[in-house]
């Protein structure tokens, strides 16, 4: 099991990621968004903002009401390293059971053309 660090480290990276995305792709798929990212085997949640500038920052206060998030992603903590490190296929995951994914139809379809 990672640690709640590793998971801060791991979605940094995960911004950083983001960061490597042409314009075209962001200004196409990517719309304002809160997001809220639990990991359910330290039972911690962290929160973010996916926009056209960037992912994140997350961190693990939150916003308000944490049900107020646009998306809500639930993944243990060794996933969310996996998925981040490239070892892990987030559709696979998804399909899986291994990753639970809160959104609209909408915000789904515009985070698959991302990862």
């Amino acid at each position: 099991m990672a640690t709640v660090d590793e998971c801060r480290v791991a979605l940094r990276k995960l911004g950083e990621q983001f960061d490597e995305l042409d314009q075209e792709s962001r200004a196409r798929h990517v719309v304002d968004r809160s997001i809220s990212c639990h990991i359910s085997d330290l039972g911690v949640t962290f929160y973010g903002r996916i926009h056209h500038g960037g992912l994140g920052p997350f961190d693990d206060l939150p916003p308000g009401d944490a049900r107020s998030a646009n998306v809500k992603l639930t993944i243990g903590s060794d996933d969310l390293i996996a998925l981040v490190n490239g070892e892990l296929d987030m559709g696979r995951a998804v399909f899986g059971g291994r990753v639970k994914v809160d959104a609209s139809f909408g915000d789904l379809m515009r985070l698959r053309k991302l990862l």
